[in-house]
């Protein structure tokens, strides 16, 4: 379990900034869909949990409420979910290096940073964080309006992998390291790292992936051991990295990003040349 550190790196393609891999909605205006469909893929969420907005009557269809499940509705409709005018933008992905005591939400009662400050003009259309990291964790985040890719890549179903750099308090033994292997046993569960790396010259850090979302599953499998981290990083999500994006700046996914990770998940693949 040895690592040397790698130095950090500028951000060379700058026109990444600049240019989205956009994924127009071919519907037409009459053209009829579900209206669970409409709404995951206006970016307000996943399929499963619109049906539940329309069961509970939160879902007005121009100003009349809707309950039926197999509505249908076409893109020229009014559709308000929960107070939200929603609309069918192009689908839009962006990776953020987020920085530290940001939070990672849309809006923040307290008037403090969040990651939608980082991204900023970035673009047009209203985006989401794809999970969560808390105010102390740095790294790498994505945000989209793809109300469908966002749901699957956070369903444990799909197991999606993150790698994070973590530093303790105390270093970790090797014997410790490898008990994450193993597994260990949380309040709420066994929790289990894999590839768990320590750096040659700094046995307070290693690199460990997980592939659960649980809240703050890193910090509590290193409470385990007695000690606590100092500095949490995620480097790593679903195959992308942090590679050329300083802290604090963001990126457009490329076209491939996005297809890879919709296969990821079971999605289908988007043709960006004929903007659906």
């Amino acid at each position: 379990m040895s690592k040397g550190k790698g130095g950090n790196k500028n951000y060379k393609n700058k026109a990444d900034y600049k240019k989205p891999a956009k994924a127009d909605q071919n519907y037409s205006q009459d053209e009829e869909i579900r209206i669970n469909k409409f709404i995951a893929h206006a970016g307000f969420c996943s399929r499963r949990e619109a049906d539940t907005y329309i069961s509970a009557g939160k879902v007005q269809v121009n100003g009349e409420v809707v309950t039926e499940l197999g509505t249908k509705v076409r893109r020229k409709d009014t559709v308000v979910v929960d107070g939200q005018n929603l609309s069918l933008e192009p689908f839009v992905y962006l990776l953020l290096h987020k920085s530290k005591d940001v939070i990672t939400t849309t809006d923040d009662e307290k008037d403090r940073t969040t990651v939608m400050d980082q991204i900023e003009s970035a673009t047009g259309h209203r985006v989401y964080p794809v999970g969560r990291l808390d105010r102390n964790t740095t790294g790498l985040l994505l945000l989209t309006n793809d109300g469908d890719l966002a749901h699957r890549l956070m369903h444990p179903s799909y197991s999606v992998r993150k790698t994070y750099q973590v530093r303790t308090d105390n270093p970790l033994s090797e014997a410790q390291l490898e008990q994450f292997l193993d597994g260990i046993e949380l309040e709420d569960g066994p929790a289990k790292g894999y590839n768990v790396v320590q750096f040659v010259d700094d046995p307070h850090t290693f690199e460990m992936s997980v592939f659960e979302g649980r809240n703050r599953l890193i910090r509590r499998m290193v409470e385990f051991h007695g000690t606590e981290v100092t500095k949490l990083k995620r480097i790593e999500y679903a195959g992308l990295t942090l590679k050329d994006v300083p802290m604090g700046r963001w990126r457009f996914l490329r076209q491939n990003e996005v297809n890879n990770l919709r296969k990821m998940v079971k999605l289908e693949t988007l043709d960006f040349n004929k903007g659906n």
